[in-house]
């Protein structure tokens, strides 16, 4: 936890690579103080077959799952860093966004969490 998920098109891969991508978010998630990094979790889809208003043209969208209990401001500000950093990577793409979903407390599990 937390966890972000980037989704893009394949081609963008060819202007910086995965890692790269994958440590400049992990960085500003540390950044914002808002998670240990140990805990921090990125990963990359790149999708080859994709439309954005009918047409072909490059994009990037963050889907980040966190735990409940930040503020929407802490929210804003996390979304507002990141999508920053990948206007940066990538200035000539115009379709870069990002949003933030909480998991419920109550409900989440994982293997640490687990009675064996």
């Amino acid at each position: 936890m937390p966890h972000f998920v980037v989704d893009c098109s394949a081609e963008l891969l060819t202007l910086r690579s995965e890692e790269e991508i994958m440590h400049r978010l992990h960085v500003s998630a540390v950044e914002s103080g808002l998670f240990k990094e140990s805990e921090i979790k990125v990963r990359i889809n790149p999708y080859s077959s994709y439309s954005i208003g009918g047409k072909r043209e490059a994009f990037v969208h963050v889907f980040a799952s966190i735990m409940q209990g930040r503020s929407t401001e802490q929210k804003a500000v996390l979304s507002s860093a990141m999508v920053t950093q990948l206007v940066a990577m990538f200035p000539e793409v115009a379709n870069i966004a990002m949003n933030v979903s909480e998991f419920e407390k109550n409900t989440y599990c994982n293997r640490d969490m687990l009675q064996c």
